[in-house]
């Protein structure tokens, strides 16, 4: 036996520690016995932890009066104001969290001390998310786990939980209407419908750990994270100074921050245009704004005019691969110039607008030459068949003929 545990000992496999907490509550009933329940999925249970390291106290002990010493340890259920901290006995221990993940880092503790969550927590505000908020409590899972609330795909409704509660946020006198709004988003589209782990939700903006809301002067950066060429051409245009110097929060005065719906042409002039609060239809502005609306309408449409012919002679069966290949450049140049609407130049919108329209209009008359020959070779065909028809006609009655002959032959 001391053989066997020497091996195991050097393999780096122990026995499992005694642990009366678990075998307590194990036993117990309703919320005495939940923890116990839960804690066989914990992140912490599979990595060979025990209740005693985040309550204290001695899991060896039989005696609850033992177990449960103050003198042994035995914190018990830490109150809220302290929970950052107990987390961070070994969150923020870079010797013990890399025996688990090399590349974990340990500096959540820090962070959390400077978001509005971390600030107002130790200014005594106890409704404010700790770390159990947002992770759970004896049933702690790991990100990437598809059931963890943090898991991308579960984070924005785990926020919302406190955010979309009018009641939970009455004192704060926010908006509850985040999540209301982010459900209609392009984000949460590729989010909740694509399933695109990399989409944006809450803390991808807000942050997690060090989580407050991005100031007016960083909005653009924030955006400009993802959005990198759309926040160089902003910076360069003529809006930046002025959005600045009005204190105004650049992308969103546009797009919005919660409720970022898919973009169009009709931002840009209509009822729905983002530059008429601004911008009257005759100012220079307007005229502008209008200008770059028609540039890419027209593309757009000769784009479509494109797709809908080379549709057809793809459909009856013609070659027209190559056509369809270049019709993909052209719409890389329609991309381009919604790109460059964030300059707000229509001069820097003609360049890609142009070179697709030259690129549409060959592709249009490759699927018109697709169908003339489509339309040569169903000619072909039919005089084809017709003689065909004719020549099997005259073998048919040639061959009448010859029988009828023989008939009258003594």
């Amino acid at each position: 036996m001391k053989l066997l545990l020497a091996v195991w000992a050097a393999l780096g496999i122990g026995l499992a520690a005694k642990d009366t907490c678990l075998d307590c509550h194990s036993v117990l009933d309703g919320k005495l016995q939940a923890p116990a329940a839960a804690f066989a999925g914990d992140v912490h249970a599979k990595r060979g932890f025990h209740c005693s390291d985040c309550h204290g106290g001695d899991p060896n002990a039989e005696d609850p009066q033992q177990s449960m010493s103050r003198a042994k340890g035995y914190l018990g259920k830490a109150p809220r104001t302290a929970i950052p901290k107990v987390c961070a006995r070994c969150h923020s221990d870079a010797n013990l969290i890399h025996k688990f993940r090399p590349q974990q880092r340990v500096d959540q503790l820090a962070l959390y001390q400077t978001s509005v969550h971390g600030k107002r927590l130790a200014a005594g505000d106890n409704k404010v998310a700790t770390c159990i908020d947002c992770h759970s409590v004896h049933d702690i899972r790991e990100t990437r786990d598809a059931q963890s609330p943090v898991h991308p795909l579960r984070l924005p409704s785990t926020c919302a939980r406190c955010h979309a509660s009018k009641q939970h946020m009455a004192s704060y006198k926010i908006p509850t209407s985040q999540f209301q709004d982010y459900q209609t988003s392009v984000h949460w589209e590729a989010l909740a419908k694509r399933r695109d782990l990399s989409a944006p939700s809450c803390a991808t903006c807000h942050g997690n750990h060090g989580a407050t809301p991005p100031e007016v002067s960083s909005v653009a950066a924030v955006c400009g994270t993802c959005h990198v060429l759309f926040e160089d051409l902003f910076n360069k245009s003529p809006h930046q100074p002025v959005f600045a110097a009005a204190g105004q929060a650049s992308c969103i005065v546009c797009h919005s921050n919660h409720a970022i719906h898919k973009p169009s042409t009709a931002m840009l002039a209509g009822d729905a245009s983002v530059c008429a609060p601004c911008h009257d239809k005759e100012s220079e502005g307007g005229k502008a704004s209008a200008e770059m609306a028609g540039l890419i309408r027209r593309l757009d449409a000769s784009l479509e005019k494109s797709d809908r012919i080379l549709e057809r002679a793809r459909s009856s069966g013609m070659e027209v691969s190559e056509a369809l290949l270049r019709q993909t450049e052209a719409k890389e140049h329609l991309v381009k110039a919604r790109v460059a609407v964030h300059a707000f130049n229509p001069a820097q919108l003609r360049k890609p607008v142009e070179e697709g329209l030259a690129i549409a209009s060959q592709t249009y008359s490759s699927g018109e030459q697709a169908l003339v020959e489509r339309d040569r070779r169903r000619l072909f065909m039919v005089v084809s068949v017709t003689m065909i028809f004719l020549t099997l006609a005259g073998l048919w009655w040639t061959i009448r003929r010859i029988e009828q002959n023989r008939s009258v032959i003594p």
